[in-house]
């Protein structure tokens, strides 16, 4: 059904001044108000079952931003404009779905050595407000050299996996550890622009046993010795030094813990990806375990948005926030057969040992990312795997 335009908008007494507003931001506006506005909606098609919902009362006012998901329309809003945005890790999968989001606007610089490429599946690259620049966290000068006039500085990069983290724990440890230290260096030296330093730390420095953990949690790692908790005590350790770059240095520095990120574009590992991708193909779905382990899993978009928060919030200044969404939290069992489920996978779930150190259940309380952002997250687990789903079989598609 064609959407007729509408006989008047009127504009509420809170409503910030926007140019060029496209038919969906308009259409929005138009349930909002009654006075005329010249624009022609006409020509607008909505989707089906399109609805249109209010922000929260206490959501800070922000510039229009649409983001549709499925039926309904949610005005997801970037306050940042004319920013000098630089991304550590920026060809990654968090760091492309983030880009991609604030580049109309500002500039982005994504620095990163391709260890990981999710940037090649975007037309990122070509937007003329975005810039690569390949280089390693670990090569200080260089870093400062590209975050020079930085406003904003989202450090990504580092070394994650399971399995690359088991094979190269030196690499691990340099990276994660001594590239956030020269990333918090550069940022001192682009002090006189930086308004906000974001670094990711990680869920898994609440050890084997974090159920319902909040940032107070007492951190807990493995064994010495143990390769897979390398990861862990280094993201650990930077996020220490986060802290006391902000305590003592005063650097704007704010840190987010994620719990199991997915969707549209993940590279690397992680059970998601491998299975979608062996029910795409037909095979077994494989779990390592019994699948009694819990994980709580946190939508891209959700978890981008919470970078944005912490990007624009005052509030969020010297604070650590964890990120996820306990609303999906499922065994790896649950997990492979909602997937087997979703893609209608003729195989069979198979079960193999377990051969090293694992997290028995990571669920996150993200209390405080509530309260001091105004963050929940919007995208539960089946909505999310629908989406990360068709876009796995688009690639597949596509490479047909």
């Amino acid at each position: 059904m064609r959407a007729t335009a509408p006989a008047s908008l009127v504009p509420c007494a809170c409503e910030p001044v926007v140019e060029e507003l496209d038919a969906l931001e308009l259409l929005t506006l138009d349930h909002l108000s009654h006075e005329p506005r010249a624009r022609d909606l006409a020509t607008f098609h909505p989707a089906g079952g399109l609805r249109i919902r209010l922000a929260a009362e206490d959501e800070p006012p922000r510039l229009l931003h649409e983001i549709l998901h499925e039926g309904e329309a949610r005005v997801a809003i970037v306050a940042l404009q004319g920013k000098r945005i630089f991304i550590t890790g920026g060809a990654g999968f968090i760091a492309t779905t983030l880009g991609r989001l604030l580049v109309d606007e500002n500039e982005v610089i994504a620095y990163d050595n391709l260890h990981r490429d999710a940037l090649s599946a975007t037309d990122l690259a070509e937007h003329p407000n975005f810039t690569f620049v390949r280089g390693d966290v670990l090569d200080a000068e260089h870093v400062a050299e590209v975050a020079a006039g930085a406003t904003h500085i989202v450090h990504c990069a580092a070394i994650a996996g399971v399995d690359t983290v088991r094979e190269s724990p030196v690499r691990t440890m340099r990276v994660n550890m001594i590239g956030t230290y020269n990333v918090l260096e550069a940022a001192l030296g682009a002090r006189d622009t930086l308004e906000r330093i974001v670094d990711f730390s990680t869920s898994e420095v609440f050890g084997t046993h974090a159920d319902n953990v909040h940032e107070g949690h007492v951190s807990t790692i493995g064994s010495v010795g143990e390769a897979r908790w390398t990861y862990a005590v280094s993201k650990l350790a930077g996020e220490h030094l986060a802290h006391a770059y902000h305590d003592e240095l005063n650097l704007p520095t704010v840190t987010v813990r994620p719990f199991n990120v997915y969707g549209p574009g993940q590279i690397g590992g992680g059970a998601i990806r491998a299975f979608i991708e062996a029910a795409l193909a037909g095979r077994d779905l494989t779990i390592h375990g019994d699948g009694s382990q819990v994980r709580a899993w946190c939508y891209v978009d959700d978890m981008v948005r919470a970078v944005l928060l912490c990007l624009e919030r005052p509030e969020a200044v010297g604070q650590s926030f964890n990120i996820g969404n306990d609303r999906s939290t499922v065994t790896i069992l649950d997990l492979a057969q909602r997937i087997k489920r979703l893609t209608g996978c003729p195989g069979e779930i198979v079960f193999q040992p377990l051969h090293y150190a694992d997290v028995e259940i990571r669920s996150p309380n993200v209390a405080q990312a509530r309260e001091l952002l105004g963050f929940e997250a919007e995208v539960d687990l089946d909505e999310g795997l629908e989406r990360t789903i068709a876009w796995y079989r688009s690639r597949q598609l596509a490479s047909a």
